[in-house]
């Protein structure tokens, strides 16, 4: 099994990369994000890898970090997430965002991922939402406060008041901050946030 690869970047297309490695060209699925954050061609580059093997074929999937493969393993554990709707919800979520995601019950972050409906993003949520932990760098609800401060608490409070739960009232108001931004006031984070649940 491959689990990394150090060379030289030969070229890129719309979902892979060919690493030249001692003279021999490795093709590496990515997800946009990673491709994005390659260097230009003839430049040295590393790849966490994970490698899948079928009957049919054998493909190596690259990451730039252990977290980026952490959560391309979690991903494909969940019934109806293949490689290819792991690498495309990777190419719209880092690992930090995907946590936050998971763990707040965030289902619009993830439905921006091409292939990726309200069911099954509901059932990521719900598959991975106790491992979330062992992969997130930071807290999620200092990563929230960071973004917000006191008016994001006092928004989650307004919603958990009105009866939502907790990891759904979180999810929201995540939400609403990054569509509203970080100066947004409670009353508009309240009624973003009242939207995006009512989706």
């Amino acid at each position: 099994m491959i689990a990394k690869l150090r060379g030289i970047l030969d070229s890129t297309g719309e979902d892979w990369a060919i690493l030249d490695v001692g003279g021999v060209g490795y093709l590496v699925y990515c997800s946009a994000r990673t491709l994005a954050r390659l260097p230009e061609p003839g430049a040295a580059v590393a790849l966490d890898v994970e490698t899948h093997v079928r009957e049919d074929h054998i493909h190596l999937y690259g990451f730039l970090g252990a977290g980026e493969r952490a959560w391309f393993r979690l991903l494909t554990t969940v019934q109806g997430v293949g490689a290819r709707v792991a690498m495309a919800i990777q190419g719209v979520l880092g690992p930090d965002e995907l946590s936050e995601a998971v763990a707040l019950a965030d289902r619009a972050s993830l439905t921006r991922a091409p292939g990726v409906g309200p069911k099954l993003a509901q059932r990521i949520i719900t598959e991975l939402k106790d491992k979330v932990d062992a992969i997130a760098v930071a807290p999620i609800p200092v990563r929230l406060a960071a973004a917000n401060g006191d008016h994001a608490s006092d928004a989650v409070s307004a919603l958990v008041n009105l009866g939502y739960r907790r990891p759904e009232a979180m999810g929201a108001v995540s939400a609403a901050v990054r569509s509203l931004g970080a100066e947004a006031a409670v009353e508009a984070l309240i009624k973003a946030g009242l939207k995006e649940l009512a989706r």
